[in-house]
């Protein structure tokens, strides 16, 4: 019998998550045709052709479609298998705070592969903007936390950053509410202190448009909703602009920076922290953070 080589599944799920073999081969941290071979390999084995290679991008075929779900399932139990023979097992509870975006998102995958792999490890997760996260964390509540900030510009790879975004402006479809130069730009964010809401209007300040705060909510979803209805516009990273809505391209809106999220620590950690912390650093390596 034929067994499919865990190397190559991984290859494949990356390019097909990143969109092209480029982006999987810099996540990988391997050559781009050692990629393009892995990929190869694969399809070669099983007979079909799981990528359609255009000369911007890359996309799943249908049979790609197919086999991608059983890759993830496949990469998922072999990971856990390596960390349950590797590393005793541990136990004890761990405090982590992040952000609602990221918990949202890219988190569920992370924690639930670190669950199956130390079961008695008791997770305890806070939702919290970037800010107030800092001062928990810095009065000792959080053994963890994963915190946005400002991209630094760098192109490498640093110990503390697990995901790297742009944001860019979100809106509902239809006419956009910012082509007239004289009207304030209405501002759906977060309350004050946000990440986000500073680098928008700090934007904007820089660029001489005037902005008015139209929808201010704590809840991710609740800033969606209201984006949806057409009371403003919202800074957002692009991999988390919700499918209905639209990303704009308007002129009259200036360019947002990039944006990092980082791993911080306590000086002390427990066995169990130490176990989450290098899961969350080593994810977006093992395709589990799509950036």
């Amino acid at each position: 019998m034929q067994t499919v080589d865990p190397q190559c599944l991984r290859a494949f799920v990356t390019v097909a998550d990143t969109g092209s073999f480029t982006a999987a081969a810099q996540r990988l941290l391997r050559g781009q045709s050692a990629v393009s071979l892995q990929v190869r390999r694969l399809e070669d084995q099983i007979g079909q052709r799981l990528l359609d290679r255009g000369p911007r991008h890359v996309a799943l075929t249908p049979e790609g479609e197919r086999v991608i779900a059983k890759a993830r399932r496949l990469l998922a139990l072999n990971d856990e298998l390596l960390a349950s023979l590797a590393e005793p097992e541990v136990d004890g509870v761990v405090r982590l705070g992040v952000p609602e975006d990221f918990a949202t998102t890219h988190l569920p995958a992370i924690l639930a592969e670190f669950a199956r792999a130390h079961p008695r490890v008791a997770l305890e997760v806070t939702c919290e903007l970037t800010l107030p996260l800092l001062d928990r964390f810095g009065a000792g509540e959080f053994d963890l936390v994963l915190v946005k900030r400002m991209g630094g510009g760098e192109t490498g790879e640093s110990d503390d950053i697990v995901l790297r975004e742009q944001l860019v402006w979100a809106g509902a479809g239809g006419a956009s509410p910012v082509e007239n130069l004289a009207a304030p730009v209405p501002l759906v964010c977060s309350p004050r202190p946000c990440v986000l809401r500073e680098l928008a209007t700090r934007a904007l300040d820089a660029a001489g448009r005037p902005w008015r705060i139209a929808y201010s909510c704590g809840s991710l979803a609740g800033n969606h909703a209201a984006v949806r209805a057409g009371l403003g516009i919202a800074p957002l990273p692009l991999e988390m602009v919700p499918a209905d809505l639209v990303v704009l391209r308007a002129e009259a809106l200036p360019p947002l920076p990039g944006i990092e999220t980082a791993l911080l620590e306590s000086s002390t950690l427990a066995p169990a922290a130490q176990r989450l912390r290098d899961t969350l650093r080593n994810a977006r390596q093992r395709g589990l953070l799509v950036a």
